[in-house]
Parts: C-alpha cells; structure tokens; sequence
C-alpha cells in the first residue's frame, strides 16, 4: 500500500522552480536526492553542457535502474475492441 502523500514545502519550491512534475519528483526521491540538490544543479546560461533538471533526473534514473524499470511499472495498454462487422458483410456468406 503506497504512503500517504505529505506536501513538503521544499519539494514544492523544487518543482516550480526546476518545472518538474510528479513523476520527475519520484524519480529524484528514488535516486536520493534532496530539494535543495535540485534547485543548486539548475544550468545557468552560460551552462550550455548541463542538462536541465528535468532531463538529468531522467537520464541519471534510467542509468540506475535501466530503462525498462520504466516499462514494468506501467501496465500495457488494453488492446482496442474489435470493430464488428458491416451488415453487408455478413450478407455476402449467404448463397442465396
């Protein structure tokens, strides 16, 4: 059973600032990282080499836990129903 959601102001700040989302911030959670580590990695312009925080979070997480931790956690889509058939097609097996 997943935890309670508590809302922790730094996260919030962290979010908003470094415009992460909610899977962004469960990604940074698992690799350990704290709000502030966050907030401190944001590229400055004249930072062309780094990352946004958005995208390094990403891309450190798939380097730990592989790309396909992704896959796992998400279940398959459900396969679309199948589209009945046309009258007309059903008429043409008759031999009459």
């Amino acid at each position: 059973m997943p935890k309670p959601f508590k809302h922790d102001p730094q996260w919030a700040r962290a979010k908003q600032i470094c415009r992460l989302n909610m899977e962004d911030i469960r990604m940074a959670k698992e690799l350990g990282m704290s709000p502030k580590a966050l907030m401190k990695n944001q590229p400055n312009p004249s930072q062309r080499w780094k990352l946004p925080v958005k995208l390094w979070i990403r891309e450190l997480h798939e380097k730990r836990f592989g790309a396909l931790a992704e896959a796992v956690r998400r279940p398959p889509q459900p396969a679309p129903p199948p589209h009945p058939a046309a009258a007309d097609d059903v008429d043409v097996d008759i031999p009459f």
